[in-house]
């Protein structure tokens, strides 16, 4: 008997794979022209800008910070990389992250926060929720949070101040403390200089809750041309750290040499 009208299965759509992969490699170039690239054709809206509560995702999530120390072109690549890697992002950025976002990469910011079309192509995007820094009931305040592990990238020493002393007043700092107590991997990525004893010490404290602690010290022997790939070096490392696979070609030489 052949089911009703009513009953029966529609047909999937037509994927536009081609489009999606014409489109890939843009947050590469918003790096290398020292730019941010055109938004996606598409109307895609950022994560935060359309004043609903954050969506959950689900999978293999990670869930990346961005604080207000230099180097957010550092997470932003690192958020990139992570989806081609096949993770869900969580994205969580300070008050001081969204203004370093706009002063080094001219990143818009609003009451709804920063413009996240611009700075990742369709398909990226369709795999980032973001909650501001000021949002403590969004899902990664909570241990039942299914996180993989957490990166913040870049830290500032504000940041590993409160970290190392467990505390936990915005929703960045919350997510740490819990990915600490829950036994997950945290990385953090601090970037000043000079530090000072106190910056030592905040950083060694950390270290011995747990998280591992990965200044930014892009290194030179793979020969940098351009200042993308001193980015990829430091977001490698880290990628490397949580295992997560990548094919960004950072290594030593002589780890290729037969």
């Amino acid at each position: 008997m052949s089911r009703p009208k009513s009953e029966r299965r529609k047909p999937r759509a037509e994927r536009g794979g081609s489009r999606a992969a014409n489109e890939r490699g843009r947050s590469r170039a918003t790096v290398e022209r020292g730019g941010s690239p055109d938004p996606p054709r598409d109307n895609v809206r950022a994560r935060g800008e359309s004043g609903d509560p954050p969506r959950t995702i689900s999978g293999r999530t990670l869930i990346v910070g961005i604080a207000g120390a230099s180097g957010a072109v550092y997470g932003v690549r690192l958020v990139e990389c992570a989806v081609r890697a096949g993770r869900q992002v969580h994205l969580i950025v300070t008050a001081a992250g969204r203004a370093v976002l706009e002063d080094e990469m001219g990143i818009r910011d609003s009451s709804a926060g920063p413009d996240l079309a611009s700075l990742w192509p369709r398909e990226v995007l369709a795999r980032v929720a973001y909650s501001p820094a000021e949002d403590l009931r969004a899902p990664p305040a909570s241990g039942s949070f299914d996180a993989e592990a957490m990166a913040i990238v870049p830290c500032s020493m504000n940041t590993v101040a409160a970290l190392a002393h467990g505390l936990s007043a915005n929703l960045l700092q919350r997510a740490a403390y819990v990915a600490l107590k829950e036994g997950r991997p945290l990385v953090v990525v601090p970037r000043e200089m000079p530090l000072t004893q106190i910056d030592f010490e905040n950083m060694a404290r950390l270290a011995a809750a747990g998280a591992v602690v990965m200044p930014a010290m892009p290194a030179f022997y793979h020969r940098p041309k351009r200042v993308v790939d001193l980015v990829d070096f430091v977001v490698a490392k880290v990628l490397n750290r949580l295992g997560i696979e990548h094919d960004l070609d950072v290594r030593w030489p002589g780890c290729k040499r037969k």
